[in-house]
């Protein structure tokens, strides 16, 4: 299984994701989110020693200038969740990142949209509501494409984690559900959570 965790605080919560072998670890560089980054905690990032985990940094719609200040040597990854085309993936991953791109899913024909970003190296199924904690689509999971390149976001908790994986998903990706209050984690329901997981796997 893999885990993302998203919209993590860079002061309070990295060694913890790091120490529980969290594969990627998600900043948010959105400035309407209440988990938005200050730009200059990120210099911050060079100092752990990251050993399985990789960053992730959260954009919408980045500017390559905004990309080339603030992103590169920092993340792994970009992840978009914009208007991006094909196009704007290609050019980003020239700058050396690894692309998630993120598709969001109201209904069974939004589905198809990842078929355009073939691109990307990993599609992530969200909701619709960005920093809304909607719950996603139950009757649309079982039909995501398989495999470790497809993440889920959307309402994925310890309680429902096992069941979701039954329907032949692998890779989650969690924000809301792992807070005590918006916008700051829960390290209690991170380490349950992550508990949870490597019972499943076991």
């Amino acid at each position: 299984m893999i885990i993302k965790i998203c919209g993590l605080n860079i002061t309070r919560d990295v060694q913890l994701c790091i120490d529980l072998g969290i594969n990627l670890l998600g900043f948010v560089f959105y400035k309407k989110s209440p988990r938005n980054i200050n730009l200059e905690d990120v210099k911050n990032l060079s100092r752990f020693n990251k050993k399985n985990s990789s960053f992730v940094a959260v954009t919408v719609n980045p500017s390559d200038e905004f990309i080339k200040k603030n992103l590169l040597g920092n993340f792994e990854y970009i992840q978009l969740h914009g208007s991006e085309t094909k196009k704007r993936v290609n050019e980003i991953k020239q700058m050396g990142f690894k692309i998630i791109k993120a598709i969001k899913v109201k209904e069974k024909k939004d589905l198809e949209e990842y078929k355009k970003f073939n691109n990307a190296d990993i599609i992530l199924f969200d909701t619709p509501g960005m920093e809304k904690s909607l719950e996603f689509p139950k009757n649309l999971i079982s039909k995501l494409p398989k495999g470790n390149k497809y993440a889920l976001a959307g309402s994925i908790s310890e309680s429902n984690v096992e069941n979701i994986r039954k329907l032949g998903i692998n890779f989650f990706d969690l924000s809301s559900s792992l807070e005590s209050d918006l916008g700051y984690k829960d390290h209690l329901k991170i380490k349950n959570f992550i508990k949870k997981v490597n019972e499943i796997k076991n």
